[in-house]
């Protein structure tokens, strides 16, 4: 993650979509105009910062290859979540139509499908659930405000529960 990126997500993580973009400059260390001249508006600061943090995401999911199928799910997924949850006021301030954001949720199932698909085929993961249903719940765990890290996770888990196939 550049500096800029890592600056943007901390500010806008705290302060929401309308937070101060000079903060972002001071915190990447560069001054505003550089900030400006590298991301003319508000919205190509925060598709080029969305579209960062979904390549490392997706990153990680190569990285999971040598874990047992479904903790490579749940790994992945608890990092998805944790993005997401940080990415809230970035996310909300897009435009979902964007070419930027389409290309960006290729990216997520690109990168979590076959997560979902190695559990499933080792038998740790239901076999009626699609990706699609997994990114539901991860939207509504990330996107619930003023959530503790401590009940995220717990209805992380929950939810976890429910995709992972049970035992008899």
């Amino acid at each position: 993650m550049s500096p800029c990126s890592a600056a943007c997500c901390g500010v806008f993580a705290r302060d929401g979509a309308a937070a101060s973009l000079e903060e972002v400059a001071r915190r990447a260390g560069v001054n505003i105009a550089t900030l400006y001249r590298n991301f003319p508006t508000r919205q190509h600061l925060f598709e080029a910062v969305y579209l960062d943090e979904v390549e490392a995401l997706s990153e990680k999911a190569a990285e999971l290859e040598d874990l047992d199928p479904w903790e490579a799910l749940a790994t992945w997924l608890r990092q998805f979540v944790s993005y997401a949850t940080t990415k809230k006021a970035i996310f909300d301030a897009l435009n979902h139509q964007a070419p930027m954001f389409v290309a960006a949720r290729e990216l997520i199932h690109t990168a979590g499908e076959p997560l979902l698909a190695r559990a499933q085929e080792a038998g740790s993961a239901r076999g009626d659930v699609s990706f699609d249903d997994v990114l539901f719940l991860i939207r509504g765990i990330s996107g619930a405000d003023a959530v503790e890290p401590a009940q995220r996770d717990r209805v992380l888990g929950m939810a976890l529960d429910g995709v992972r196939k049970q035992k008899n």
